[in-house]
């Protein structure tokens, strides 16, 4: 993976991470430009997914995908879409080379992540996204891209 000069974590549920890897794109906050904005061309990208699928109880609490941004700026779907209102929008979305990788339990590396070493941490995946140090990226890909065994 490309050396780079900054980091986000994304949060979605694990099956819209897939969705996004699948297609090469990332959306966040229901579509909104805002946060997708700070984002620039190199910057690493990992989704966080609290759940499997959006409005689940039962908790995932895993990083479920990894890449790099690849364009320079955030740009509208041609497709609209609902996104939880009634009404439909052009979602926002960014262009990220996804990695092959498996989804990693953020359990698995506690102790060993930045990102964790709060005891409220989680109080920050509230907004979507959040910087991500690049010892905790490089860490997150080296993990998440090795063949289990």
């Amino acid at each position: 993976m490309s050396d780079p000069q900054r980091a986000w974590l994304g949060v979605v549920s694990a099956d819209h991470a897939q969705i996004a890897a699948a297609h090469g794109w990332i959306q966040l906050n229901h579509g909104k430009r805002n946060n997708l904005a700070r984002l620039r061309r190199g910057d690493g990208f990992a989704f966080y997914s609290p759940t499997q699928r959006l409005g689940d109880k039962q908790p995932l609490r895993a990083v479920t995908q990894i890449g790099i941004v690849t364009d320079d700026e955030a740009y509208q779907a041609d497709e609209a879409m609902q996104m939880g209102g009634s009404e439909l929008i052009r979602p926002w979305r960014r262009t990220v080379d996804f990695r092959p990788s498996r989804p990693v339990p953020v359990r698995d590396l506690a102790g060993q992540l930045d990102l964790t070493r709060e005891p409220n941490w989680g109080y920050s995946l509230r907004f979507g996204l959040l910087p991500l140090s690049l010892e905790d990226f490089h860490r997150l890909a080296e993990v998440m891209t090795q063949t289990p065994g």
